[in-house]
């Protein structure tokens, strides 16, 4: 199922739930070529997350294999309000993710620390954007934040 623009469903309750969902290579945040992703650890953007947005209930998980970015989207299906979702290298080419995230009835945010348009053309496109609420990118350790005041509203 392709999601339209403007889809957006998120239960605003109590406690909003949402899955911070990370890909390949972003456990080495922090560390991997710092001169483009920064200094941030996964563990340090989500601090600053729950810091900023004290009232959501985050989830978080990071995979190096599609198998289990698919099986976590899955679950989110069944329980999560939104996801914000980088998907690292498979952001450009997996269509299993592109149809896991169709498959799913929870509005994605996908994310990007760096400007993927200004990098290698093979970054320029995602199969992941159409079937995602919007894309953020750009901006750092801020596209997680971003994503996650899409998602609220």
């Amino acid at each position: 199922m392709i999601k339209p623009a403007g889809w957006l469903t998120v239960t605003l309750g109590p406690m909003v739930k949402i899955l911070m969902l990370n890909g390949p290579n972003l456990n080495l945040l922090g560390s991997r070529e710092t001169e483009v992703y920064g200094t941030a650890s996964l563990a340090d953007i989500l601090a600053g997350l729950r810091s900023e947005f004290p009232d959501v209930e985050f989830h978080d998980f990071q995979a190096n294999g599609e198998g289990a970015l698919i099986e976590a989207l899955h679950d989110a299906g069944t329980w999560a309000d939104g996801i914000v979702f980088n998907g690292g290298a498979y952001t450009h080419y997996s269509i299993a993710l592109r149809d896991a995230i169709a498959g799913i009835d929870v509005p994605v945010v996908e994310v990007h620390l760096s400007n993927v348009h200004a990098r290698e053309e093979f970054r320029h496109t995602s199969v992941l954007t159409a079937v995602c609420q919007g894309v953020i990118a750009g901006f750092g350790p801020k596209s997680y934040s971003l994503g996650v005041a899409a998602l609220l509203g």
